[in-house]
């Protein structure tokens, strides 16, 4: 009879740790860049390849960095939204255009609307790398100070947009 408890036992362990597991959202990976400077880069524009862009350019001032691909399904999803909410023209979104072909990235733009003052073209993702980009769509809030505030994993939602991102852009523009 004992024998059988300590198998039980580890049956009943491993339960545990399944249950815990199917209740996290597999989304939601932590940063390890949160709370720490946007990490530096330049790069040159989509819309005008003579021109280059820094996160510098933006000191001064609460923004979002949205790393977005044509190629990407899941960008498409929440582009409607980003395009309405650049409208309101409350926040400056900066896009970084992920391991894509600048025509095929102007050519997604202009059939689905352009959010973002500005796209960086990140052509072989070494950028990406620095933030810890390992799937598009990625967003995340950078403070006046280019520190990160959050990362947002996966496409945002109207829901993600009022209830995380407005209020840390709400605290972090006082």
């Amino acid at each position: 009879m004992k024998r059988f408890l300590i198998p039980l036992a580890v049956f009943v362990v491993l339960l545990i740790f399944l249950a815990i597991g199917l209740t996290l959202n597999p989304r939601d990976v932590p940063s390890p860049l949160k709370d720490k400077p946007a990490p530096a880069f330049t790069l040159p524009q989509l819309a005008a390849a003579d021109k280059s862009f820094a996160p510098a350019d933006m000191k001064g001032k609460v923004w979002l960095l949205n790393v977005w691909a044509s190629w990407c399904v899941s960008c498409r999803q929440e582009h409607p939204l980003l395009v309405s909410f650049a409208k309101e023209g409350k926040l400056p979104v900066v896009g970084l255009n992920y391991k894509d072909q600048p025509g095929d990235a102007k050519m997604w733009l202009a059939k689905f609307g352009d959010p973002y003052v500005l796209s960086a073209v990140d052509a072989d993702g070494r950028v990406g790398i620095d933030y810890g980009v390992y799937g598009v769509p990625e967003t995340y809030v950078i403070d006046k100070a280019g520190m990160i505030r959050m990362k947002h994993t996966g496409p945002i939602t109207p829901e993600s947009l009022q209830k995380q991102i407005l209020p840390l852009v709400a605290e972090l523009s006082k």
